[in-house]
């Protein structure tokens, strides 16, 4: 791994509740300080933004969603035809929605995010 990602990584430890709330408001979806710091230091707004309004779109199906992002071993990538992918669960192993990228320059191999009551957030802000 590489020192980004290392760094990155440890970053995200450091968060356990949020006492700040940001905003998207083109979409009226909140998140977390710890959204906020991956947003920034990982470069991926465009992440948050998906997830948001995914999420979004499937709260009248769960109340509890699990976001998570995962880069595809090479092979897989051949075979698949794309590098990554974010699977959006309703937390028991129900998919309610995939969507692939066939592109990205995110840093991490895998990541998960919660969306719940609008607010997104990492694991340990819940």
């Amino acid at each position: 791994m590489n020192t980004k990602v290392n760094t990155l990584e440890a970053g995200l430890q450091q968060f356990h509740g949020s006492m700040e709330c940001f905003k998207i408001p083109l979409i009226n979806t909140n998140y977390t300080e710890g959204i906020q710091y991956l947003a920034e230091h990982g470069q991926c707004h465009w992440l948050i933004t998906d997830a948001s309004i995914i999420g979004k779109q499937l709260m009248k199906k769960s109340y509890f969603i699990t976001i998570d992002f995962k880069r595809l071993s090479e092979e897989d990538q051949r075979r698949q035809g794309y590098e990554a992918h974010v699977i959006y669960s309703d937390g028991n192993d129900t998919i309610l929605e995939t969507q692939t990228y066939r592109v990205t320059d995110f840093p991490l191999q895998k990541l998960r995010l919660y969306f719940v009551d609008n607010m997104l957030m990492l694991p340990g802000e819940y």
